[in-house]
């Protein structure tokens, strides 16, 4: 008797769905002070979840389901699945819960596999891009779409088609094709997928996420097609909802219109929107970029503080919640040519999207220098849906903004350099680059211009500190390119920090 090897797995974070329905007639028939406090009560539980209050990491949040089914969907991710056991309990201290009654509910937990990388699992060195990757699926943040749909799966173990009895590599090809129909909606279905075996009456839980609702139905619609699903899935109910601010259950409990953000943006506190973090840690899409874009600056008052600085020098370093378009910006030690063929059939899947800017490769004329990707978005939602699959390109070796937060970085986009005067540039640049190479705490300076267009370029830099940054905006050396720049640049250079 042959007995295959299971993939190994590792988990990450839990996760519970919490469905509810409302007792509309005792809600109707109740005295508008228990009303009252059921909404007071109900308002401080959810947005707690949504800001995390209850532990150090996790994402929460609320929607209101269509249909039938259930009125309400909490849905939790926390680190332990005793977290979720407490935040369970917790709810039915509240007012509001003696107004509703739990449904159905789904416990499971994130989950990755060897089908994914079988160096992450036998401990030996994993490329950036797929360790990036599966940290997203590990310890995925619940995006700001705002719908949901939610359905649970198995895979089929019957006596003709059996999921359980194909060889590795014929289930590996499945999952790989399965995933590049994914792909294709990047930017506009976000996907948390994990495992329920052992936990719950099927395999896995499926929770997709979208602006569109008809972007998750054209999605399932295509994947019922892949043989993967065709042959061997199988699925339990699905549900629908539509997201929604915790301070508007009032309003949602009322029968009125649910607007998706609250005026006071409450739900995007820590751990309850995608970027939630602090300057040390936060996300590459995270670093809002202008027009053809530069990065955004620092935040906080560091933030204010540098802009006001270089204010002061005459030089603009963006403003200070970011230029309406938001950016990510990754960089590979591929062949440029391999990343260029690979960038371009992303962005062919981005150009269907509204909120898709650009993407362009960036390269430069070192041969030791990192090619780099940039994409911009109008959304930070939708930027930071492209960086997981952007993080799946060859050999991406780091994703501006995570840097080690030893270093200090600052990425100048000098737009576009006037044509006549292009040659002038680069000629500068490698001057300012020798002076550079003699100033303390300077590591590296790169020009990268786009492949595509040679007049737009950018110029990467990393030092030991601020302060090293700094002394060298303040040099006259500095002043002359800043003077020089305003005569060859087609318009104004930013200079930005990522670290």
């Amino acid at each position: 008797m042959e007995r295959r090897t299971p993939p190994q797995t590792d988990e990450g974070w839990f996760v519970l769905h919490d469905f509810r329905t409302v007792d509309w007639d005792a809600w109707r028939d109740a005295p508008d002070h228990e009303r009252r406090r059921a909404i007071e009560e109900g308002v401080s539980f959810l947005a707690d979840c949504e800001r995390v209050t209850d532990a150090d990491e996790g994402s929460s949040a609320t929607f209101a389901i269509l249909g039938h089914e259930a009125d309400l969907l909490i849905v939790h991710l926390r680190p332990t699945m005793a977290d979720l056991e407490v935040l369970e309990r917790r709810f039915e201290h509240t007012a509001l819960a003696g107004f509703t009654e739990q449904t159905d509910s789904f416990v499971s937990v994130t989950e990755v596999s060897g089908y994914v990388s079988s160096a992450y699992f036998e401990d030996e060195e994993v490329d950036p891009g797929i360790q990036r990757y599966i940290n997203m699926r590990l310890h995925p943040e619940i995006p700001d779409a705002e719908y949901v749909n939610f359905y649970p799966m198995d895979k089929r173990r019957g006596e003709e088609d059996n999921w359980y009895d194909l060889p590795f590599d014929e289930r590996a090809e499945h999952l790989a094709s399965h995933g590049e129909l994914g792909k294709q909606y990047a930017g506009k279905v976000t996907q948390v997928i994990s495992s329920s075996i052992g936990f719950d009456d099927h395999e896995w839980g499926v929770t997709l996420f979208a602006d569109d609702p008809t972007n998750i139905k054209d999605l399932l619609y295509e994947m019922r097609f892949d043989p993967s699903t065709s042959r061997y899935a199988e699925f339990g109910r699905f549900y629908v909802g539509r997201r929604f601010a915790p301070e508007n259950l009032g309003a949602y409990l009322a029968g009125e219109p649910v607007p998706q953000e609250a005026a006071s943006d409450a739900h995007a506190g820590a751990g309850g929107h995608p970027h939630a973090a602090d300057d040390a840690g936060e996300s590459a899409a995270d670093h809002p970029h202008a027009d053809e874009g530069a990065g955004s600056p620092p935040r906080g008052d560091d933030g204010e503080a540098v802009r006001s600085e270089l204010e002061e020098l005459g030089v603009y370093a963006g403003k200070p919640h970011g230029e309406d378009v938001h950016a990510v910006v990754l960089y590979s030690g591929a062949d440029a040519d391999e990343l260029f063929e690979e960038v371009d059939g992303l962005r062919t899947n981005f150009d269907h999207y509204d909120s898709h800017v650009k993407t362009a490769v960036y390269e430069s004329e070192d041969p030791e220098a990192e090619t780099a990707v940039v994409s911009l978005w109008e959304t930070d939602r939708a930027a930071n849906t492209a960086a997981g699959f952007l993080a799946d390109l060859p050999d991406v070796v780091r994703q501006a903004g995570d840097d080690d937060d030893d270093s200090w970085g600052t990425m100048g986009m000098f737009y576009t350099v006037k044509p006549e005067h292009r040659e002038d540039f680069v000629s500068t640049f490698e001057e300012v680059g020798g002076l550079l190479g003699e100033m303390d705490g300077h590591r590296k300076s790169d020009l990268l211009a786009n492949r595509e267009d040679e007049n737009d370029m950018f110029i990467a830099s990393r030092w030991d500190s601020r302060e090293d940054a700094m002394a060298f905006f303040r040099s006259d050396a500095f002043s002359e390119t800043v003077q020089y720049g305003r005569d060859v640049l087609a318009d104004r250079p930013r200079h930005v920090f990522l670290a």
